[in-house]
């Protein structure tokens, strides 16, 4: 995968990303990493490349054409159009799910913004994606690109060193990851699980999973609304919540559904088959509480207005 970074300040991401896993990446050929400064592509004998804002303010621009060059050089170096991603903290929030995409593409451009941003013109003839690392300012785009390009990079085959670490760490199936423990056994007292030391590898995976649950319902709530979990994981979570969780209403949903359709002594056996069936979705991940239930709560509105 090849990654393009449009900046002023070269020798800072280029310094960060050849360090660590994605330096090593590098090395070996499987990311390659281009820094290309926007400035070389200035008409001005001094190099500059930004102004004062039109209708005052405070700061400088980024003019268009210095940003447009440098990026109209490159499609012709690639002989296509790549993907580019502006950094802007009025973009989408950047997150797992997002680096997964991106993973796909063969080429990605960052466009790094600085001063007090680039000229709109550029951003609406080039940039494809507005994407933000959170509501706060930086100074510029630099740090915020190579936040994305180490999450991405760890997803390309052969980056990492074991090929189930990017599946099995944070936000795989938006939940968090579970503790980890090396030696010694017994550290000042605390000692590794039991069942780490079991063997028993179904055993371990399980707790695991339940460890994920558990610490993303301690720490990050509002992810487990679209966790993927099946009916067992689901209700361990529900025990986590006393007895008041997605599953129950997930439950509620369904015996509503089938109440309201009217099928008379048909109903348990509807509402085995349907359960029945939501099992299968979830056990495989198909499908998440959230959508069922979303599924279920239009199956209704359906079935009324069919009524009236």
């Amino acid at each position: 995968m090849n990654f393009y970074i449009l900046t002023l300040f070269a020798d800072m991401v280029l310094g960060g990303l050849r360090t660590s896993i994605t330096g090593r990446a590098i090395e070996k050929g499987i990311i390659s990493v281009n820094a290309i400064d926007i400035r070389n592509y200035s008409t001005d004998k001094h190099r500059h490349v930004d102004d004062a804002p039109y209708g005052g303010g405070a700061g400088m621009v980024i003019e268009p054409g210095p940003v447009c060059a440098a990026y109209e050089d490159l499609c012709g170096k690639l002989k296509k159009k790549p993907r580019v991603i502006y950094m802007t903290p009025q973009g989408k929030v950047f997150n797992q799910s997002i680096a997964e995409e991106l993973a796909r593409e063969d080429e990605l451009v960052f466009l790094c913004g600085h001063y007090e941003g680039i000229d709109e013109r550029a951003l609406e003839m080039i940039v494809t994606d507005y994407l933000s690392v959170g509501d706060y300012i930086l100074t510029g785009g630099e740090l915020p690109a190579m936040m994305m390009i180490d999450c991405i990079s760890r997803l390309v085959p052969g980056v990492l060193n074991n090929h189930e670490s990017a599946q099995e760490e944070s936000f795989h199936d938006n939940l968090l990851e579970y503790p980890q423990y090396t030696r010694p056994e017994v550290f000042r007292g605390r000692s590794v699980p039991e069942v780490l030391l079991s063997g028993h590898h179904k055993k371990i995976e399980e707790w695991r999973r339940q460890q994920s649950i558990k610490r993303t319902l301690e720490r990050r709530p509002d992810l487990l609304e679209d966790a993927r979990l099946t009916l067992k994981e689901a209700t361990y979570l529900e025990a986590l919540l006393e007895g008041v969780g997605d599953l129950k209403e997930l439950e509620e949903a369904v015996e509503l559904y089938v109440r309201e359709l009217d099928a008379g002594a048909a109903e348990p056996k509807l509402k085995r088959k349907a359960m029945s069936m939501i099992k299968k979705l979830l056990s495989t991940k198909e499908c998440t509480i959230k959508e069922i239930k979303s599924f279920y709560k239009i199956c209704r509105l359906r079935t009324n207005i069919l009524k009236e």
